[in-house]
Formats: structure tokens, C-alpha cells, sequence
């Protein structure tokens, strides 16, 4: 297959881009600088330049393919709202170019969408009500693209995606650790996060792309749920401070909206991802790359 892939050069893309290589596929990745047209270039894919803002970009792009995965996003948290409202452009633009034509198209959504405090499967739909959820309502439209003959699905990924130049939420706690002198977590810390290694994330988008049905939702979750402490306790140990519990109102007064997926309790569980697209977690754990120093690279 061609597949036309935005976000390519992410952290999560270019695991993507070398899994589809690796499996045969060739691919046009969508690039905002030269750097990253070089990028791609050089590990053998195609090149469209533009952003997901370039909605006629996007339409040629996706025609011109054999299928789409979409994970190009805005982690500018002080635009949300806006950054939710650019995803769900460019999502409906690629879904447009594809109808009719039973071609896949993988979009991306998170784990952190769904309702809080219980164990998510595949059947659970967004709790659009919290907050930040609002890119879960995105998800609404693989239902809409399915009815138009595209072959649309979503990975939801947990709010650690982990490896080698991971720049997410483990990486602004250690950040925010080593600028502190402490290492926190929120109560308790008992709430819990799923995690996956980006690799294993690539793969699941790859069998996502070759055999996701129409409509579904799978779950690039390896490890269900590790407890915040044992993570903020791995972060200490790696820094040589300690671990501490903090509000929910002091995270909030030192890293604003973060504090709202820090708070979360999420366990997932993937075993229907597992059972029909035969996806196996293989990677390295969480907490064993924290304490591999992973975190505390430049």
C-alpha cells in the first residue's frame, strides 16, 4: 500500500513511518520544514510539504493514497480548544477524499478520553462532559466516515507513549522534578496510567491500517495501569530527589491544565485490540526506561 501519513517525523510517527517500510509499504510523509522533508527523504519515504492546516494539501494527499493514518496534533495546551477544532478539520478533509472508496483511514484519540475511575475497553465511548476531552468528540466521526464507505478506526493511545526522545507528560514531570528539587504526585497517587513503548504503538497503526474494521476503536496500551506514584517515585529515584504528594490545586499553580491528566485514574485494557488485530506488547516497561535514565537525556 501507499500511505500517506501526517505527523511523520513526531516522535510517534517515526516509528510509524519505519514500520511501514519495514513491512513493504511506501509512504509520503506531510513535512512543515526542510528539516523534516530531509528527514523523510532520508529514511526513504515521500514528501508533501505543508500542515494540517493546508486543507487542499491534505485532500490531494489522501486521494493520491492507499490509505491515510492521521497523527499529526498541536501539544500547545494553552490552544486546546483550538488546536481540537484544526484536528477535526483536517480529519474531516482526509475522510472526504476517501469516500466511497473502502480505503482505511487511522485517526488518533487517548486513553485519557474515557470515563474515569473504572477499567476502558473498546466499547467505551468518550466521556465528552470532563475536560480536555474535547478531541474525544473527533472520534464521533469514524461512525460518520464508516457510513460513507471509508474503512476509518481510531488508536487511542495512553497518556504515555514512551522510548528515546519521549517529549510528553513523564517527560514535563521529570522536567518539572529537576527544576523543583521534588518529584510529586497528586493524593494518593494511586491513580493509574496506561503506558505502551512507541514501537509497539507503531505496530498497532500498521495492523490498524491493514485490517482495523470500519468503526472500530483499538488500544495501543501495553502496561493497563501503572499507580502516578510508583511513576513519580521512579522519576525521584532517577533525579536523586524525593518523591512527594502534593494538591491537586499546587500541580495546578505549577503546570495549569496538566494537572487535569495528571489527576486522572485511567486504566485500560487492549485484549479486544489483541484478539482482533493479533497485537502484542513486546517493549521495555515504563518505569524501567525512567530508571534507565531515558528521561535524562538532553
Amino acid at each position: 500500500m501507499h500511505v500517506f501519513v501526517t505527523g511523520a517525523t513526531g516522535f510517534i510517527g517515526q516509528a510509524v513511518v519505519q514500520e511501514l517500510l519495514g513491512a513493504g509499504h511506501t509512504v509520503t510523509g506531510l513535512a512543515r520544514s526542510d528539516a523534516s522533508a530531509t528527514a523523510l527523504e532520508a529514511k526513504g519515504a515521500k514528501v508533501v510539504r505543508g500542515s494540517i492546516e493546508d486543507i487542499e494539501t491534505l485532500k490531494r494527499a489522501a486521494a493520491d493514497s492507499d490509505g491515510v493514518i492521521h497523527l499529526a496534533f498541536n501539544h500547545d495546551f494553552t490552544k486546546f480548544a483550538e488546536n481540537c477544532q484544526v484536528d477535526r478539520t483536517a480529519i474531516e478533509a482526509l475522510g472526504a477524499s476517501l469516500a466511497g472508496s473502502n480505503r482505511p483511514l487511522v485517526i488518533t484519540s487517548g486513553t485519557l478520553t474515557l470515563p474515569k475511575g473504572q477499567q476502558g475497553t473498546e466499547n467505551d465511548t468518550s466521556d465528552l462532559g470532563a475536560p480536555m476531552n474535547m478531541r474525544g468528540e473527533t472520534e464521533q466521526l469514524i461512525l460518520e466516515f464508516a457510513a460513507k464507505g471509508v474503512r476509518a478506526s481510531v488508536v487511542r493511545l495512553p497518556p504515555s507513549v514512551h522510548g528515546d526522545g519521549d517529549h510528553g507528560f513523564v517527560n514535563v514531570m521529570t522536567q518539572t522534578a529537576r527544576a523543583m528539587g521534588e518529584s510529586f504526585y497528586i493524593g494518593d497517587g494511586l491513580n493509574r496510567w496506561p503506558a505502551v513503548n512507541r514501537f509497539d504503538a507503531a505496530l498497532l497503526y500498521r495492523l490498524a491500517l491493514e485490517k482495523g474494521a470500519a468503526g472500530k476503536r483499538f488500544h495501543a496500551v501495553g502496561e493497563e495501569g501503572i499507580p502516578l506514584k510508583e511513576i513519580s517515585e521512579a522519576i525521584a529515584q532517577s533525579l536523586g530527589v524525593s518523591a512527594v504528594s502534593k494538591s491537586f490545586e499546587e500541580v495546578q499553580r505549577a503546570l495549569g491544565i496538566l494537572a487535569f491528566p495528571l489527576s486522572g485514574d485511567n486504566p485500560t485494557s487492549s485484549r479486544q485490540t489483541q484478539e482482533q488485530l493479533g497485537w502484542t506488547y513486546s517493549g521495555q516497561g515504563l518505569l524501567a526506561d525512567i530508571k534507565a535514565g531515558v528521561y535524562l537525556k538532553e
